[in-house]
């Protein structure tokens, strides 16, 4: 990994924010897609000079002030700015809570977790941990995912899957969004000295290449907790799955659940799950 993951992820926001964007004008004569360093230091009320060094990494140590500056003259989001605040600790060497050695990998769910998915039958739902093995998962997960292939090795990963496996281009029509949003998962979803996720970037990096390395080095992609994947399954045909993620962060693990987006999903979930049709209610994403 980069020792400038701070310098990284301000370039990153300053070179993918139009001017149009925060009400500049757009000359004809632009290098770059995104702001001039002198448009977000005006912006931020900071100096170029200043600017240049934090992108540089010669500077780790900007006050709350500055950072909320910058992150408003960028417009992140409330999951950007906890991620911007959490890197300039990192980078400063501060935060033990945040630096600290990475927790062992838990290898299974507790009972509890267990018991919640038992209570989610037949709706297909996975226990995950932060680097994407699979822990523990329903019927109806299996029954999803199984006919693509994703459970056939003996600890399946859900990153593993997706870039080296060729049926997940086929089983993921949109799986330039699903990639996106499992690497931010595991670029931001622990620590960035975390061995366990070094290792799988490691292992991706030589199987998967410019796929995997592009989306990994991107700091400026934020992982959804809720959003929609389309899928092709070999036997209940074309579905439409929203997912919704629970946070279990004692463990660094979450639960994903999918729920069928329209009643053409809804029904093919049934017969997956030999289930009168109807037996299942599409949920309708919010606008």
């Amino acid at each position: 990994m980069s020792d400038n993951e701070l310098g990284t992820f301000l370039r990153t926001w300053r070179e993918s924010v139009t001017p149009a964007e925060v009400g500049l004008p757009t000359g004809p004569r632009r290098r770059t897609p995104g702001l001039r360093r002198a448009e977000l230091a005006t912006l931020a009320g900071v100096s170029v000079e200043y600017l240049t060094r934090l992108e540089q990494g010669r500077d780790r140590n900007p006050s709350a002030q500055v950072l909320g500056a910058l992150a408003d003259a960028l417009n992140l989001s409330l999951r950007e700015r906890m991620l911007l605040r959490r890197l300039t600790a990192e980078a400063d060497g501060g935060d033990p809570l945040l630096c600290a050695a990475a927790p062992p990998l838990g290898s299974g769910a507790r009972p509890t977790v267990r018991a919640v998915l038992d209570r989610l039958e037949p709706s297909p739902a996975v226990v995950l941990n932060r680097i994407g093995d699979v822990l523990a998962h329903t019927g109806g997960y299996a029954r999803l995912t199984g006919p693509i292939g994703l459970l056939d090795d003996e600890r399946p990963n859900l990153l593993r899957y997706l870039f080296t496996d060729r049926r997940a281009r086929v089983a993921y029509p949109d799986w330039d969004h699903v990639a996106d949003d499992l690497v931010a998962q595991l670029r931001h979803a622990a620590p960035l000295r975390d061995p366990y996720v070094n290792d799988l970037a490691d292992e991706l990096t030589v199987t998967a290449g410019a796929a995997f390395t592009d989306r990994f080095a991107d700091l400026g992609v934020a992982a959804r907790r809720v959003g929609t994947q389309h899928l092709e399954h070999p036997e209940a045909g074309p579905l439409r799955l929203l997912h919704e993620t629970l946070a279990l962060p004692e463990e660094g693990q979450r639960i994903v659940v999918h729920l069928p987006a329209d009643d053409a999903t809804a029904a093919g979930l049934d017969r997956l799950n030999g289930r009168r049709p109807g037996a299942l209610r599409a949920v309708r994403p919010a606008v």
